[in-house]
């Protein structure tokens, strides 16, 4: 199996990017990770504004997929995810929902212990280690890994965690596949702008699926499968998500529209992911006991 250190780091997801590793499909690499703001806060007592702002979220790559074209799927199975023992958050002014009320940069150091977040002496928190940005090169110019859009990016979505399978919407050859910026724990929203910002490493196994399309990222796991949108506006974002749910699901049955929108509105979910990224991102759910009943198994 293959190890990609954290020293090799992108700032943006862009098709110019040169792989530092190239992988078959069907291989498996364990990738290193810096936080997202590349370990550089690690005392309550440092100056938060003074770090250096232009290496924030970075993610480890680029991995270039043999055979990976535009039009295909980059399937990746998230098989483990390790974290390091010490988290830290920040929040200040003009940072997420509550900056308009903030004077000052403030950083919280946060210590992981016995599979605990210890956020003070009465609140040791459950951790749902999870990856904040995952994705490839997008179709167009290159994309900040602090943004995220229809390639994955930045999209802050607690479900991206070990057990999930994610599928990317390929659009230049090998895929270009990186990730970064993982959370000991983070709830839905991310309404601070930031998580339990944490170290780590996660071993991923990158596949190609060949014939099937997605214009946005798709996760599966036991639980169902969500279809990731990012926008300006969760208006914007519930509608396209929704929309591109039922278009994705479709084609496995014999439903008419108005028969799956039913559904979807009986059955579905549209769920927020994070409100504090340049885009909001909203994923919206199918339980798997209705794709279990439909016989639907995607992507194959």
């Amino acid at each position: 199996m293959k190890t990609l250190s954290k020293q090799d780091v992108i700032y943006s997801f862009s098709r110019k990017n040169e792989p530092v590793m190239t992988v078959k499909p069907g291989e498996t690499v364990t990738i290193e990770t810096y936080d997202c703001f590349k370990d550089q806060i690690q005392s309550e007592e440092q100056e938060v504004g003074a770090i250096d702002w232009n290496e924030i979220n970075p993610a480890t790559g680029p991995i270039a997929v043999e055979g990976a074209v535009s039009g295909d799927l980059l399937k990746v199975t998230i098989d483990n995810l390790e974290i390091g023992s010490q988290g830290v958050m920040v929040t200040g002014p003009e940072l997420g929902v509550m900056g308009h009320r903030m004077e000052e940069m403030e950083a919280k150091i946060i210590p992981i212990k016995n599979g605990k977040a210890i956020f003070n002496e009465q609140l040791h928190l459950p951790l749902n280690p999870m990856i904040g940005v995952i994705g490839v090169a997008p179709e167009g110019e290159p994309v900040s890994c602090g943004t995220p859009g229809a390639h994955g990016g930045n999209m802050d979505t607690k479900q991206v965690t070990a057990g999930a399978t994610l599928y990317f919407p390929v659009f230049t050859e090998g895929a270009l596949f990186a990730l970064g910026d993982f959370h000991a724990a983070m709830g839905d929203g991310e309404i601070s702008v930031s998580g339990i910002e944490v170290p780590g490493r996660a071993t991923v196994t990158l596949d190609l699926v060949k014939g099937f399309h997605s214009k946005y990222p798709v996760l599966q796991n036991e639980s169902g499968v969500s279809l990731l949108v990012s926008a300006m506006t969760l208006d914007e974002a519930v509608k396209i998500a929704a929309e591109e749910m039922i278009d994705l699901l479709l084609p496995y049955t014999d439903m008419s529209v108005s028969e799956m929108t039913m559904l979807m509105s009986a059955a579905g979910e549209a769920q927020i992911s994070q409100v504090v990224d340049p885009l909001v991102t909203v994923r919206f759910f199918v339980p798997a006991h209705v794709l279990e009943s439909l016989d639907i198994q995607l992507f194959s």
